[in-house]
């Protein structure tokens, strides 16, 4: 399978290249090809500003991504063989379903995106794949996500199906409609099911380089983003089984099951896993 690259042809009508774009920021820090000018000049802001702080961004991403690839293989491995990736991004190496078919050849996997951009990507890439697609949905609609008929009929909700939210909530500025999304997220949850989360959390940056990196974050597609706890992240797997070791740096998330996947000390993102318990 080839990546889908993005050129002045590709691009559909009514695509706002002038501004920075989340996914696109964070598809350059992977280094990844399929962004623009602007988002490589917001990237390298961030970039500037984790210095700042004495660690890499890049490599912050990185880890997360590392993340994705043990949670998925993990989850595969004991038997959950359907994903929902919410707020998916642009594709990249190791996606989801590449990860989770390696490990389960039946698993199947819905990308779910409201960036034209990355649909646009994601739909070019699973052209031949019949166990994975990419829908168009809002995370600020969970409900209507999880209602969405492609996606009912593609996984099945009477089985386990495990719930991705990674890297998305802390462009959710609003706790109380991140708390509503969660609380739907693990209501849609069938007996076995998981929800998986990594999120932006600060470790060592000063209020200075937070500031910096809001501003950022500000002039982008996404309009904020904002840090939480480990405590405040609990909160969201009200009801559900944490998987060990809780919620931690994506670094210490069983790092033993791959390579050491980075630095824990200069991390900034929390993950966790949760089950809903068998009934």
């Amino acid at each position: 399978m080839t990546k889908y690259a993005v050129t002045n042809k590709a691009i559909p009508p009514g695509i706002d290249t002038t501004t920075p774009n989340s996914a696109r920021i964070y598809d350059y820090l992977l280094g990844g090809k399929d962004n623009f000018a602007p988002d490589r000049a917001a990237a390298e802001q961030l970039v500037d500003l984790s210095r700042r702080t004495g660690f890499d961004v890049r490599e912050s991403v990185r880890a997360n991504r590392a993340y994705l690839v043990r949670m998925v293989r993990t989850l595969a491995a004991a038997g959950v063989h359907q994903f929902l990736d919410l707020g998916a991004g642009l594709p990249t190496q190791q996606n989801v379903h590449q990860v989770a078919q390696a490990e389960a050849p039946s698993a199947r996997v819905v990308y779910v995106d409201n960036d034209p951009v990355v649909l646009n990507h994601a739909r070019a890439l699973l052209a031949d794949s019949k166990r994975t697609i990419a829908v168009e949905g809002d995370l600020r609609e969970p409900g209507k996500i999880l209602a969405d008929p492609a996606i009912r009929a593609h996984l099945d909700f009477e089985q386990p199906v495990a719930i991705l939210v990674l890297s998305i909530l802390h462009f959710f500025s609003d706790d109380e409609q991140v708390a509503e999304i969660m609380a739907t997220l693990r209501e849609a949850l069938p007996p076995g099911g998981h929800l998986a989360i990594s999120h932006s959390y600060v470790q060592h940056s000063g209020p200075n380089e937070m500031d910096g990196v809001r501003s950022v974050f500000r002039k982008t597609t996404a309009g904020d983003i904002k840090n939480r706890t480990a405590e405040e992240l609990a909160v969201y797997f009200d009801g559900l089984e944490l998987l060990e070791p809780g919620v931690v740096s994506v670094e210490t998330w069983r790092p033993w099951i791959d390579q050491w996947p980075g630095d824990p000390d200069h991390s900034s993102y929390l993950a966790a896993v949760g089950r809903k318990p068998l009934e």
